[in-house]
């Protein structure tokens, strides 16, 4: 499963983009309508930064910002760690480890065209494992 490659992970996603203007209200509003976790921003097509879930909370609420008026630009991070879709879903999973994060863009050209979260990482071997114990439970209830 580590050996999928990104563009897999996200073949059917939407993504989420806003611009560095975007108030973070309105972008959680977003991200919160399409079920997302990040929003990627972008400056000219091109991926310039994130915004998450815990950016709003550690940079936004815990430090008083008013989220009508703070701007995206203010409180996202500036050029993040990106995987192209032919990356390894692994590698992908490393990185996050590593960096402490959720959430990685994938750009292509430098343009967004999808993100991966551990979450989205996780689904497959989700529900291979949730196999697993149905059928432990079965071989169990058997004996």
């Amino acid at each position: 499963m580590l050996a999928r490659r990104i563009r897999d992970v996200i073949r059917d996603q939407k993504i989420l983009v806003g611009d560095a203007e975007l108030t973070v209200r309105e972008a959680s509003r977003r991200m919160a309508a399409t079920q997302v976790g990040a929003i990627m921003i972008a400056l000219n097509g091109r991926l310039v930064g994130i915004f998450t879930e815990r950016d709003a909370l550690v940079r936004v609420l815990a430090a008083g910002l008013d989220p009508d008026t703070t701007r995206l630009g203010q409180v996202m991070t500036d050029h993040p760690l990106a995987v192209t879709p032919d990356t390894l879903l692994g590698h992908a999973l490393h990185l996050m480890h590593d960096g402490g994060f959720r959430h990685v863009p994938v750009v292509e050209d430098g343009q967004p065209v999808g993100m991966v979260s551990a979450r989205d990482a996780l689904g497959m071997e989700m529900v291979a494992f949730e196999d697993e114990l149905n059928r432990r439970d079965i071989i169990t209830q058997v004996l």
